[in-house]
């Protein structure tokens, strides 16, 4: 029988995590960062063996595993489940808070990620990550074979944390989503000047610290004007999406292309030296000198671009001077005769 003093103590520690996470609804807007920072104060207080977070995946209509932590664990990131298997599946459903003290007498559990994690589960504890009637998904707390059952009192824990890991995931989600909508470029569907900037100096930053390099090349259209000139404007826009579509199917999954304004795009490259940065700016310029523009109207023109090169820290101690020397890279491929790529000069 639990003690009075180890009941007032639970109650302290229960009002002290719920006042952290209360804090940390405030402290970011990063998604991952955010469930992060609430299941490991959950954990202070419920020490399961492992817990997990699983969000519904709009696109594939399934909740998928964002989030493991524990012996094994961390080989279910990346899976996903039907809504309607396993203990996650009929709390998402039900969005109902469910514990179950044995789950080898409970039909719901679904022993599979038992098998891949190679962990035996005993108890579980799962809560919904509900918002405005729409349940986002599920977080499990999960006890191994030796360990005691979940208690009543500890579901209701798990419930109000949930409830606070809603409104945080909901948060992050409609932040995200405006600062989607500010960073991209209209017309082309690329990121904008101001995403430019900021991940220009993300990246500067990251490659000081681990000692990375990180490269830029800036393009601009050759004689652009004389399109916006024969053609009209509109036209003039239509090839820029063109474009724009050309450079987000040749870049990389790591790479971030933007429009960084009127007919110059700039392209930022993670973890690549200046060499490997010339080679794929000579293929985007081989790209684009091959396509025949507006041929759907009719037009097929044919469109070159003048591209710069500058590497970080090869070229520069900064982001701004970054995108200056690539800049002045880009001119001198204009002053060479256009359609060609240019490297900064090396220090």
């Amino acid at each position: 029988m639990i003690s009075r003093a180890a009941e007032i103590k639970r109650t302290v520690d229960e009002l002290t995590i719920l006042n952290d996470i209360g804090k940390t609804l405030t402290s970011s807007l990063e998604i991952s960062q955010v469930m992060t920072n609430i299941f490991e104060k959950v954990s202070e207080l419920l020490r399961p063996r492992n817990w997990s977070l699983l969000l519904y995946d709009e696109e594939k209509r399934d909740l998928a595993f964002t989030h493991a932590v524990g012996a094994g664990a961390d080989r279910l990131v990346g899976m996903h489940l039907p809504p309607h298997e396993g203990i996650a599946g009929w709390v998402f459903t039900k969005m109902e808070p469910l514990a179950v003290p044995d789950v080898r007498a409970d039909p719901r559990f679904a022993a599979r990620f038992d098998a891949i994690s190679s962990f035996h589960t005993r108890s579980i504890l799962a809560a919904p990550l509900a918002s405005k009637g729409r349940c986002l998904g599920v977080v499990e707390l999960v006890y191994g074979a030796r360990d005691k059952s979940f208690q009543a009192r500890d579901l209701r824990t798990l419930a109000a944390v949930a409830d606070f890991a809603a409104i945080a995931l909901d948060n992050a989600r409609n932040y995200a989503r405006v600062q989607e909508i500010t960073t991209i470029d209209d017309h082309t569907g690329l990121f904008n000047a101001r995403h430019l900037a900021a991940t220009l100096a993300k990246e500067v930053d990251r490659a000081t610290r681990f000692g990375h390099p990180v490269s830029l090349v800036f393009m601009d259209l050759d004689r652009f004007k004389a399109i916006n000139d024969t053609h009209g404007h509109q036209r003039g826009s239509s090839t820029l999406r063109e474009v724009g579509r050309l450079l987000a199917a040749q870049v990389r999954s790591v790479d971030v292309a933007t429009r960084y304004g009127g007919d110059e795009f700039a392209i930022v490259l993670p973890e690549t030296g200046k060499d490997q940065a010339v080679e794929m700016a000579e293929k985007m310029r081989e790209e684009i000198s091959k396509v025949r523009f507006l041929a759907t109207e009719g037009l097929a023109l044919r469109v070159t671009a003048s591209f710069g090169v500058a590497c970080f820290p090869d070229d520069t101690a900064s982001a701004d001077d970054l995108l200056q020397q690539a800049d002045r890279a880009m001119y001198l491929a204009k002053a060479a005769g256009r359609n060609g790529v240019k490297a900064a000069e090396r220090k």
